[in-house]
């Protein structure tokens, strides 16, 4: 086992780095100076590199540069960016020194920030290449380690007026008050939470499974007009509302491409989307957007919209739109949506958006209505519209798929010169 040690200096990770010598095949260590506290900084490196040279440890050293934003949460960024880099270059684990002891202070400062079950589960003891082998012992035990091997650290000053260094100081000598065994217990009850958080899960994917729908078939099924217009996403309103908040954060997870903030706090505002007729949407925490679309709820990212732009089609042919192709074809074929009398079409066709304003006399109607009211009639996703192929001859709409087909091109009988018109998502322009 290959294994890259953050090495701050402070007694939990010179702990980690002796225990790690013990047991991986291959070690070094990165420290990073982040120079906020200037020559204590400076000393913390000094040390460090003293350590490595005794230990025979390869030690990289990073020097950060200026703050920026929040000083946490950019040295958190900075630290893991470099850790990431140097473990990727050897196909290592990257080992970290939180104990049981930094356990209880991340639940405990989760608990007063935040709502939502996950303060509850605590820091895993891996995740992804970041390992954390000392989540067993306390911040007492490495220090007696490191006297027990002869081993000196360093103290942080700034820790004390940290929000964990308040936690440290003055609620866990509270709790320890309280009860003698309050931090074991907590420890406990926080195993047993990350076990039964498995169950959860399981829950979660199952009632994904039966009720969600995913937006790529269904748009498959509107191109081939069997779709009905249906929203993507998830019947929040048939789960019960505790499993349907887990879904929630699932839905803002999988969005993210990670871990979301919790959404604890919005997740029944979230819930109440899918009570709305038609579209409503509710923006999140993390830039994340949530979208009800007839009952049916899902959550995005943020992103600007791209128009697709118009195109030619020519007869037959075959143009692409909208991440798929419109594709069209001349022959005699049975009367379906997306079948039109050849000789009611210009020679070249006009693919682009909806517009605003846009109408079109659909089949059996007798009259003309807006676009956007047929969008309406049929169900279409508010977020979707701009990406439906208008079928345009001589200036007049002629096809939607999905939606409708023009009065003047309606196929009768006896037209025997037939054009079809197809909107393919699953098939890559030329």
């Amino acid at each position: 086992m290959k294994v890259l040690v953050l090495l701050s200096g402070g007694r939990d990770s010179v702990c980690l780095l002796d225990r790690m010598l013990a047991s991986a095949s291959s070690v070094w260590a990165l420290h990073v100076n982040y120079g906020l506290r200037g020559a204590e900084s400076d000393a913390d490196e000094a040390f460090c590199v003293s350590l490595c040279a005794r230990l025979g440890v390869s030690l990289s050293v990073l020097r950060a540069g200026e703050p920026v934003g929040n000083v946490q949460a950019w040295a958190r960024e900075v630290r893991y960016a470099e850790a990431e880099r140097l473990a990727a270059e050897r196909d290592a684990l990257i080992a970290v020194g939180h104990t049981a002891t930094d356990q209880i202070e991340t639940v405990l400062y989760r608990l007063a920030a935040s709502p939502g079950r996950r303060a509850l589960l605590g820091m895993p003891e891996r995740s992804g290449r970041v390992i954390r082998p000392l989540l067993g012992m306390t911040r007492d035990e490495t220090a007696a380690y490191c006297r027990a091997r002869g081993l000196g650290w360093r103290e942080d000053s700034s820790n004390a007026s940290s929000a964990r260094g308040l936690i440290r100081a003055t609620i866990l000598p509270a709790l320890r008050e309280l009860h003698p065994a309050a931090e074991r217990n907590l420890l406990a009850t926080l195993a047993a939470l990350r076990d039964e958080a498995t169950v959860l899960d399981a829950a979660v994917d199952a009632a994904l499974t039966e009720r969600r729908v995913s937006r790529v078939e269904l748009e498959k099924l509107d191109a081939r007009g069997g779709g009905g217009g249906a929203a993507g996403g998830v019947e929040l309103a048939a789960l019960p509302a505790p499993l349907a908040r887990l879904v929630v954060q699932r839905l803002a997870d999988d969005a993210a491409g990670g871990r979301a903030p919790s959404l604890a706090a919005h997740a029944d505002d979230v819930i109440a989307l899918a009570g709305h007729d038609g579209t409503a949407a509710l923006d999140l925490p993390g830039g994340l957007r949530a979208i009800s679309e007839y009952g049916r709820v899902r959550i995005e990212l943020l992103a600007a919209t791209t128009i697709p732009m118009s195109a030619e089609l020519s007869i037959p042919g075959r143009v692409a739109f909208a991440g798929g192709e419109v594709i069209c074809e001349r022959g005699e074929f049975p009367i379906a949506d997306g079948t039109l009398a050849a000789d009611a079409l210009a020679p070249t066709l006009v693919v682009r958006t909806w517009q605003p304003g846009d109408r079109m006399r659909p089949l059996g109607l007798g009259g003309s209505k807006s676009l956007q009211d047929l969008f309406t009639d049929r169900k279409v996703p508010r977020e979707r519209r701009h990406r439906l192929p208008v079928v345009v001859s001589g200036g007049e709409i002629a096809w939607v798929p999905g939606v409708a087909t023009g009065e003047r091109f309606r196929v009768e009988p006896h037209n025997r010169a037939r054009v079809r018109l197809a909107w393919r998502l699953d098939c890559a322009a030329p």
